[in-house]
């Protein structure tokens, strides 16, 4: 009979820090021959290593050494006197009991070492200890200590990934296995004397990526030690397909959504690892706006709603009260605000619940105001039941907020542009005021806050405090015209952002500005005709107030 082998691989849980680089790699060796083969010609002896909070263990296949199999067989006739064997080393216990009455089933004689064996046994599985197959005991090496750096590479796995390599390029003959997900279809495959070679390459290829990732990680990591710039030579993301979606951003496009599993992401929030507790499955429009919307509250301190309508915010509030926030928000564009996404960077409580649930329409007093999503970073269980009754349809998602100096990543056509995230609040920059009249103190928050707002709006942006929203325009004029007309009359006295210089003054947006009533102006400066702004802004008794930080965003 052909000789027929199995490695089984299944990762460690998901690291919590750098410092742990990387889920260790863990296996399962099965082999079925017609004649014994001495157990030392396969296996190098068991290596347990542990640091601090981090386990190693790896399974090795190494050059044959001179032991007698005869003498081997003497010592533990059991395990050899059953042709069909199963090695077992895993640190993701999941389905374990399944796998291994499985296999045990299909009589397969259980080997196994340390913590593995233990679960085994309490499973009521029988279990011959590793030891005796290779005669040498398990070895256990712990770390002493040493820098932080050092202790990083004594634990990356060599073994592991070397032997999933090996087992995947034989795939004809080895069964690779790095997902507990795939215990039930091996089974099943052992089964039976089919020979399906799309299995065994689906296996192979899973081991491929498998190890891909790993490598990617702990080069992410040994570049961040070593080098730490921001841009390396070349830049492995590790995506992991996470749902398939309806469609893309149109019904004729196929799509799907991956989420980024490098190590700079783990723990890192935002809507990829958000939890979804109510609603239809998400869209491809629907994860673009719900990360516009949360991108953007979670950048103010004070409690704040901000609603979304394809990816641009349309209405922004802070107030005390976040109810009142939330009303404020809906009046800012309420036509807009129909189908859109609320973001809160507060809990919704049952208060804040009712009011979503039952608010009506400031346009007619009746219309009850229709959301594709509800983002919060947590939910009280009273409100969280209210929105679920607002519509079976509603999807109710829990996030975290996202960390700052994260790598921004964006494809064109045959590449992609890569820089640091716009990080920067109002706390880190200076509004330098250039005109005679000087903003009151009001004044000045709100020119803050319309700052903040403009920064989340598609380039040409101009924002009234979000009375009004002018955005994605090719010229600033249009813009500017835009957001007067959604602040109507409310205008008056209130302050204006403008996302970059205005590139005229006189007769075009600064002037347009200045005579619709704004009382201060916010922009970057920077352009040639700068005093042209200043003395424009003069003429009307308007502040001007320069940043020097322009926020395209495009």
């Amino acid at each position: 009979m052909a000789m027929v082998s199995l490695l089984l691989l299944t990762p460690n849980a998901q690291p919590v820090s750098s410092r742990s680089i990387i889920p260790s790699l863990y296996a399962t060796v099965l082999s079925s021959t017609s004649t014994l083969t001495p157990p030392s010609t396969l296996f190098s002896p068991f290596c347990r290593i542990s640091s601090r909070n981090l386990m190693i263990e790896t399974m090795a296949i190494a050059q044959p050494r001179t032991v007698s199999a005869p003498n081997i067989v003497s010592q533990s006739p059991a395990v050899y006197g059953n042709s069909k064997q199963a090695l077992i080393s895993l640190s993701d216990k999941k389905n374990l009991e399944l796998l291994a009455k499985g296999l045990q089933h299909l009589g397969y004689n259980i080997i196994s070492t340390g913590g593995t064996a233990s679960s085994l046994q309490n499973a009521g599985v029988s279990v011959t200890k590793v030891e005796h197959l290779t005669t040498f005991p398990e070895m256990k090496v712990t770390s002493s200590g040493g820098t932080e750096f050092d202790d990083g590479v004594e634990n990356i796995d060599i073994g592991g990934p070397a032997m999933i390599r090996a087992a995947a390029k034989n795939h004809k003959d080895v069964l690779v296995v790095v997902d507990s997900e795939d215990y039930p279809a091996l089974l099943e495959f052992l089964k039976g004397n089919l020979e399906d070679q799309q299995f065994r390459r689906k296996l192979a290829w899973k081991a491929f990526q498998h190890v891909a990732s790993y490598d990617s990680a702990v080069s992410e990591w040994l570049w961040k030690q070593t080098v730490g710039d921001i841009f390396p030579p070349s830049l492995t993301v590790l995506l992991s397909l996470k749902s398939s979606l309806r469609y893309g951003e149109n019904p004729h496009q196929k799509a799907a959504f991956y989420v980024d599993r490098s190590l700079a992401e783990v723990n890192a929030g935002g809507i990829a690892t958000a939890v979804q507790h109510h609603g239809k499955e998400m869209s491809y429009n629907n994860y673009l706006d719900a990360d516009a919307a949360w991108n953007c509250v979670s950048e103010f301190k004070k409690p704040t709603c901000v609603i979304v309508k394809h990816t641009n915010p349309c209405g922004v509030a802070s107030r005390n009260d976040i109810v009142e926030a939330y009303r404020l928000a809906v009046k800012a564009d309420p036509v807009s605000a129909f189908g859109g996404i609320v973001a809160f960077n507060m809990e919704v409580d049952e208060a804040l619940a009712e009011d979503i649930r039952e608010f009506r329409s400031p346009i007619d007093g009746e219309t009850k105001t229709f959301y594709e999503i509800v983002i919060a970073p947590k939910y009280t269980k009273k409100g969280l039941e209210i929105l679920c009754g607002k519509s079976k349809n509603l999807r109710i998602l829990e996030a975290k907020k996202n960390e700052k100096g994260k790598l921004s990543l964006r494809q064109v056509g045959g590449g992609w542009l890569a820089q640091d995230s716009d990080d920067l609040t109002p706390e880190d920059i200076k509004f330098t005021v250039v005109t005679e009249k000087h903003p009151q103190e009001s004044e000045l928050h709100d020119a803050e806050f319309a700052w903040l707002c403009v920064k989340h709006i598609k380039s040409n942006a101009i924002d009234n405090c979000m009375l009004g929203m002018g955005s994605g325009q090719p010229n600033r004029v249009e813009s500017l015209r835009i957001a007067l007309r959604k602040a109507g009359d409310k205008v008056k006295g209130a302050a204006l952002a403008s996302d970059a210089f205005f590139p005229f003054a006189w007769k075009d947006a600064v002037e347009d500005a200045c005579q619709s009533g704004v009382s201060v102006i916010a922009e970057p400066g920077g352009s040639i005709r700068d005093k042209d702004a200043i003395d424009c802004c003069n003429k009307y008794g308007v502040s001007l107030l320069f940043t020097n930080v322009r926020h395209f965003r495009h």
